[in-house]
């Protein structure tokens, strides 16, 4: 419960507006009690770790510029953290989240107080668990309005209404437009998502603008935010109908490596007519593993690029990096004999970067750079490309282990940073979303096959890029990003998919100070969870 049938969160924030100071930025103070709590979904009743009782968690409602302070009590077994999953965090590592990454965990019986500003983001985040698979149930929405007396740069929506797919039913005026703030709180599971006879317009994806357009379905992965509107059909022959709101996983992976159900809420129109004698209508949903569909609706996104929303994107590049990600196997442990559940009788799966599966520390990577006392914790030589280049999408190489480690890749303040994130076909092609802490990140190309550097930097579209913090790595494909490394820290990169990052499919970038005051890590709270 929790895994997928109850992670597509969709809500509208409209008449939040009126909960909020019409000038100026403010505190918003919240308090997140973790503690078991028994939830019945699906007639099955158990419990679960909650924030506050509540599955899914309780709403964050901020504007632009606002700060956000939560306290975060630990009333549970299980050691607990929180990671505000696409907040910029701007020289505010210390509240990103992620557990032996910036800070150790809270423990039982303990709390700490996350303390972060809203910098330059409006729209749709989420907050989550960031230690083992917690996050299947700690999780909840993240919604950043713009500053006060700022225009939505789209249609100014009609109505709050939220969403949680279970046996949910969204009622609607005719002809009324609604915003629909769509969250992939998923564990391992990529969804198409689509309303029965109606046009959804995407207008934000990650908390950044984006050009609108039209669609009948939208590819949401884990990790990601979109915000679409909904016009509600024009007259009242729309209640003629019952019209259901779907979402199915697109998968590319092995077999028997994703949920391959479909979840449904219904939308009707007001007034309410008798559900079970209308006619039921039912989305058209791309085919499974229709990697075309995916291509297409990523390319369609475009950031603003205006004088309000500028794409400051990286002309030039200081740091160019190419990154090979997928699975890949390690011997099984033990004797020789031994066997596991791998590709192979003596082997077991895993996942990498550059052929390297990340070991997480015991000590966390932010503390250790900060007091200058790295050795032991990490070291700085992640490799910046495969050490034994081959053909990534093709026949793959005899040889399928991976290297493990702490490593890290050290950035100075502020460079420009390019990587290109490209699938391999050992142990078989599949997409994988890649999300990046502390930043966020232009996607400037993507395509299929092996990535060609003589050739496709110059198709990069280095005008209107759109802006997100997690992106989807093609099957079979590659995906290139570019960023400034302007928040000085240390920062996650890993796969949202929790399988892959708990095989390994993850890194750390260490961005040092810059020369300024402005430019420097703030120093640590007085009670930051020590390991």
């Amino acid at each position: 419960m929790g895994a997928r049938c109850l992670a597509l969160l969709l809500l509208h924030g409209t008449l939040l507006l009126p909960q909020l100071p019409l000038a100026g930025a403010a505190t918003r103070y919240y308090t997140f009690n973790v503690k078991l709590q028994n939830v019945t979904r699906l007639c099955n009743t158990r419990a679960i770790p909650t924030v506050n009782g509540k599955f899914p968690g309780p709403k964050i409602v901020t504007r632009e510029g606002d700060r956000v302070v939560v306290k975060v009590v630990n009333n549970i077994k299980d050691n607990i953290t929180i990671h505000w999953h696409g907040v910029r965090q701007m020289r505010t590592g210390w509240s990103d989240g992620p557990a032996y990454v910036t800070q150790c965990p809270i423990q039982t019986g303990q709390s700490y107080v996350y303390n972060f500003t809203i910098n330059g983001q409006r729209g749709t985040l989420f907050w989550h668990a960031h230690v083992s698979w917690l996050r299947s149930t700690l999780y909840g929405p993240i919604i950043i309005l713009p500053k006060a007396g700022l225009p939505l740069p789209f249609t100014e929506p009609h109505k709050d209404v939220p969403i949680i797919f279970d046996t949910f039913r969204l009622k609607v005026q005719p002809g009324k437009m609604y915003l629909l703030r769509l969250i992939n709180a998923a564990l391992n599971d990529e969804l198409f998502f689509s309303v029965a006879n109606h046009t959804l317009t995407v207008v934000d994806v990650d908390a950044s603008y984006v050009k609108p357009f039209d669609t009948d379905v939208v590819l949401i992965t884990p990790g990601q935010t979109t915000n679409v509107l909904l016009r509600a059909k024009p007259t009242a022959e729309a209640a003629g109908a019952t019209h259901l709101m779907m979402a199915r996983p697109y998968a590319t992976g092995r077999p028997g490596t994703y949920d391959n159900t479909t979840v449904a809420a219904v939308l009707e129109y007001a007034p309410p007519g008798h559900i079970k004698s209308l006619p039921l209508l039912r989305p058209s949903l791309p085919a499974l593993n229709d990697t075309a569909f995916a291509a297409g609706f990523a390319a369609k996104l475009r950031s603003l690029a205006c004088p309000d929303y500028p794409s400051n994107v990286p002309r030039r590049v200081d740091k160019p990096f190419f990154f090979a990600v997928g699975l890949g196997t390690t011997p099984c442990p033990g004797s020789n004999n031994q066997t596991c559940q791998g590709p192979t009788n003596t082997t077991k799966f895993t996942a990498s970067i550059n052929n390297v599966s990340f070991d997480m520390p015991t000590t966390a990577l932010l503390q250790a750079h900060y007091t200058g006392q790295s050795a032991g914790v990490y070291t700085a030589d992640f490799p910046a490309s495969p050490l034994e280049p081959f053909n990534y999408t093709g026949t793959p190489p005899n040889n399928t282990n991976v290297s493990n480690g702490t490593r890290v890749v050290v950035l100075p303040y502020n460079a420009s940073v390019e990587v290109v994130l490209q699938d391999t076909s050992i142990l078989g092609a599949e997409s994988h979303p890649l999300h990046l802490h502390g930043f966020d990140f232009f996607v400037v190309g993507q395509g299929t096959g092996n990535y060609d550097p003589s050739k496709h930097p110059a198709e990069f579209n280095l005008v209107d890029p759109v802006q997100r913090n997690t992106v989807g790595v093609p099957a079979g494909g590659w995906v290139a990003i570019r960023f400034f490394a302007d928040n000085p820290g240390v920062w996650f990169m890993h796969c949202h998919l929790e399988v892959h990052t708990t095989w390994g499919l993850k890194m750390a970038w260490v961005v040092n100070d810059g020369p300024l005051p402005e430019q420097k890590l703030m120093p640590p709270p007085s009670d930051l969870p020590m390991c």
